[in-house]
């Protein structure tokens, strides 16, 4: 039986990225919630129809607006067997993905705890195993000394372990008395694919070293204050977002046995604030930083911001980097460490918005977010490494570490 929406299909926000397939430049298009673990590649030249899934064209009259598009024949049945993959891959935003994302965020919320996604591929899913590999970045990083347990932040980055292994090491080590006598930590990550600006759980997170407790009450405040519906809407980014179970890998491995309440926040793009917009102007971001100051003010609360810094290259669509380029990319993320290190939250987000983010910053809302809510920190720069992010060492990823006193 169809419905109204699968005759006026609408593409939902999914994961696109250019790929070559069979030796042709393709589109893989890809659900970043993992409702469904089914993937679509299709031809580059078939991209733009997807432009016309937005729910409001009749699937047979996709094709007759591709053709006055491009000015060739499309044919109507390759556009009707591609709506009906994109369905059934669950990427349109129609009843039966609904149906599917209910069932799921049921689950996600009956389970004891969110398991980590990514142990066993991204890093040993064996505590034993796991605990020798991060002992060897700590010994690769070589003697650090801790900074006073009473600082207010640390900033980690939350690219892959193998690439980042060393600044990982640095930060944790440098904040490790920090993280040891925090009565309470509140996580502040990127959330890569949801359009939401400000993602909440209750869910608890695990790894392989054990699990996190979440201060439900907390997170209760946090809802009440922003809004329970507005404060949910993207929790099962929380399951497959990857930025807050690598630091929490890190804070179990330098805590120990010793588990302390977390908050688990993921805050999405900064998009609809670089066009001469202002963040401190959103209502609910400022609710949010109020309700978490009074966290703050009540227990020895650290702060852990997860938020890597440049994407910039042939990887992430621009041009391939020079060992010049390089540099003046280093230059560029010299102001951007600047304004952290001042604790400047509105210099912050002007040097970056100043160019449109041209960068591609993933960083930018939650470090932003975690210096409006530590106000008046100064930062200390404790690692600074760029990633390559392609085979040919033309793309990278840029990293740093930073603790807060």
């Amino acid at each position: 039986m169809l419905f109204p929406t699968d005759q006026y299909p609408k593409l939902r926000a999914i994961d696109i990225r250019h790929v070559v397939h069979d030796g042709h430049p393709s589109l893989l298009l890809r659900d970043p919630l993992q409702i469904s673990d089914r993937f679509l590649v299709i031809s580059q030249g078939l991209g733009p129809a997807l432009l016309f899934c937005d729910g409001k064209h009749h699937r047979t009259a996709i094709a007759g607006k591709l053709r006055s598009m491009l000015g060739v024949p499309v044919d109507g049945a390759l556009i009707n067997d591609l709506v009906d993959a994109l369905d059934e891959a669950l990427l349109l935003d129609n009843l039966r993905f609904k149906v599917e994302h209910e069932r799921t965020l049921a689950r996600y919320r009956a389970a004891p705890f969110r398991p980590p996604a990514l142990a066993g591929t991204s890093y040993p899913a064996d505590p034993a195993e796991l605990r020798r590999l991060l002992d060897k970045f700590v010994a690769a990083a070589g003697p650090v000394t801790p900074a006073p347990p009473t600082g207010r932040g640390i900033l980690s980055p939350h690219i892959d372990y193998a690439r980042g292994g060393l600044v990982y090491a640095q930060v944790w080590q440098r904040a490790a008395e920090m993280v040891r006598a925090a009565e309470i930590i509140l996580l502040i990550g990127t959330d890569h694919y949801s359009p939401e600006p400000v993602t909440l759980t209750r869910q608890q997170y695990a790894t392989p070293f054990g699990v996190l407790p979440t201060d439900g009450a907390v997170v209760d405040a946090l809802a009440a204050a922003i809004g329970e519906e507005y404060a949910f809407a993207g929790e099962l980014y929380h399951r497959v977002e990857h930025s807050l179970e690598l630091v929490a890998v890190w804070l179990q491995y330098v805590r120990g046995d010793r588990p302390c309440p977390v908050v688990p926040i993921l805050v999405g793009t900064f998009a609809r604030f670089l066009d001469g917009g202002d963040p401190a102007t959103d209502r609910r971001l400022e609710s949010l930083i109020a309700t978490l100051r009074q966290v703050i003010a009540s227990r020895r609360a650290l702060v852990v911001i997860s938020g890597d810094m440049s994407h910039v290259g042939p990887a992430f669509g621009g041009a391939p980097l020079s060992d010049v380029d390089k540099e003046a990319l280093r230059r560029a993320d010299e102001q951007v460490i600047d304004r952290m290190r001042a604790g400047d939250a509105a210099g912050f987000f002007r040097t970056i918005a100043g160019t449109g983010d041209r960068q591609n910053i993933c960083g930018l809302p939650p470090a932003y977010l975690a210096l409006r809510l530590m106000d008046a920190v100064e930062g200390e720069l404790v690692g600074y490494a760029q990633c390559p992010a392609d085979d040919d060492g033309t793309s990278v990823v840029s990293i740093c570490g930073m603790v807060f006193g």
